[in-house]
């Protein structure tokens, strides 16, 4: 069970002194023990579980979080890159601890990408910790996972801010919403988002936005990838860190942690989408977070209408309306948001981290509310890697639950034809327009499908069609796809 948790924002765009990612850990990880009331906590850690980091390159972080915090951890591992994995770090240790493999846990995670992405402006390097290779590398955590595949590559396709403004405007053709009413839509729900992260007092970004401010794109909200205004997209320019310590119940008792900290996570799950885009059976659902997210309440006995707290993964709008509906919520309910947080955009964005961070706001929030349930949902990729769980202050009975539901997810898939090159008519599915600094239109970007069903992927910089894509519809319009994936009209 969860007996503590900790944030913390190191604000160095208003002067704080930068910490490296394994002092903003330690640092959360302080914040936890004062959280659990029990400072001895931390001596008796005896496994450190960091999430991926970008911000900086350690063999074993886990390491040094250990001897900064005064323990001897006897295991030490990272996770697998994926905004997934602090989601299936929580069951896997709740499992560990279970099954008597483990004691103390700490989860933790941190970015100082702020700092990073000032010295690589100046092509210098921070002076944080650097492990000689006499440091034995930590142990990986989890399979390694491709998560695009190589028709998308060739098309110059490979990230976030393209493919998930594609995936919104395939929810806004699957809704029957026009352009404009769809972006007055997404807007309405990002300002809900934003309205919660300025009551998180651990949110980077402590600010309500109307939605018409979030819609509008200016000097200081940009078109990014259109429909997606700067305010839209994961904030990634933070620097924090977040931990989690978890126990036996027995061990919380000896260390007098006090009863009204404990919260148990009551069920857990994982399951994949296609890795490859080309193969999604379509653009605006995920067969996977439907699998995962059924089993997860089966398993901990509830149902949606019994959890009143949520948390979706909140990289882009896109991807918190297709875990709504595949949950089941409805995305505009006053007396049940979808975050806890605030969302990606507004609470922050620390890369494969933020998890860790809602499940910390989770267990702060049920707190609150004894007796409550929770759901936490977490995503890898593009919309591909899921893990969700479900928590509660009251036990579990019978103890956490885990599965893998991926035989389900796989049930539930008909995977299109992935085509690589083609020369021929072609129906645009879903498409993008990224945008340069200044604001305009630079390159489109579109899923394409073919006679047959098969999806392709294709590419313009022709002016005029890159204006008309923001203001027409495009979808089911007829084009000619070239070989090298030039789309003309």
């Amino acid at each position: 069970m969860l007996v503590g948790v900790g944030q913390h924002n190191q604000r160095t765009d208003r002067g704080d002194e930068p910490l490296e990612p394994v002092d903003l850990i330690v640092t959360a990880a302080r914040a936890a023990a004062a959280d659990a009331g029990a400072e001895a906590v931390l001596a008796a850690v005896d496994s450190v579980r960091v999430v991926s980091l970008l911000s900086w390159r350690y063999r074993d972080p886990g390491a040094l979080v250990g001897a900064r915090i005064g323990a001897s951890p006897r295991q030490t591992s990272v996770t697998q890159p994926g905004g997934n994995s602090p989601q299936s770090l929580v069951s896997l240790t709740a499992r560990d601890i279970a099954e008597g493999r483990n004691d103390v846990v700490l989860i933790g995670g941190a970015e100082a990408w702020r700092t990073r992405m000032s010295f690589r402006a100046t092509g210098d390097k921070p002076a944080w910790t650097v492990q000689d290779e006499s440091v034995p590398e930590a142990t990986v955590v989890g399979p390694a996972f491709e998560m695009i595949g190589a028709e998308e590559l060739a098309r110059g396709i490979a990230m976030p801010v393209q493919v998930y403004p594609m995936m919104e405007q395939a929810l806004r053709v699957a809704a029957g919403r026009s352009i404009d009413d769809h972006l007055v839509h997404i807007s309405e729900l990002w300002s809900r988002f934003s309205a919660v992260a300025a009551r998180n007092p651990h949110a980077w970004i402590q600010r309500e936005y109307t939605a018409e401010e979030i819609r509008t794109a200016g000097p200081d909200n940009r078109w990014i990838g259109f429909p997606y205004p700067k305010l839209m997209n994961s904030n990634n320019m933070v620097e924090q860190g977040a931990a989690l310590l978890l126990c036996a119940a027995e061990t919380a008792d000896r260390l007098g942690i006090a009863r009204d900290r404990w919260v148990f996570p009551h069920s857990g799950t994982d399951a994949h989408d296609t890795s490859s885009l080309s193969q999604r059976g379509d653009l605006h659902s995920s067969p996977a977070i439907r699998a995962a997210g059924r089993q997860a309440l089966a398993l901990a006995g509830v149902t949606i209408d019994d959890v009143a707290h949520v948390d979706l993964y909140s990289c882009f709008p896109s991807a918190v309306q297709i875990a709504a509906k595949e949950l089941g919520l409805p995305t505009d309910d006053p007396a049940r948001p979808l975050t806890v947080t605030g969302g990606l955009s507004f609470a922050g964005g620390p890369w494969n981290n933020y998890v860790t961070h809602a499940v910390a706001s989770m267990a702060g929030r049920l707190r609150e509310d004894p007796g409550s349930y929770g759901i936490c949902t977490a995503n890898g990729g593009f919309v591909t890697k899921h893990a969700i769980g479900v928590y509660s202050t009251e036990p579990p009975a019978g103890g956490f639950k885990w599965a893998d539901a991926q035989d389900e997810a796989d049930a539930a898939t008909t995977p299109r034809r992935a085509v690589a090159e083609h020369d021929g008519p072609v129906e645009i599915e879903a498409w993008t327009v990224m945008h340069d600094r200044d604001g305009t239109p630079q390159n489109g970007f579109a899923s394409v499908l073919l006679p047959d069903g098969g999806r392709a992927w294709g590419t313009t910089q022709d002016g005029e069609i890159l204006k008309a894509m923001t203001v027409e519809e495009f979808a089911g319009r007829a084009a000619h796809l070239a070989a090298d994936g030039t789309l003309t009209f």
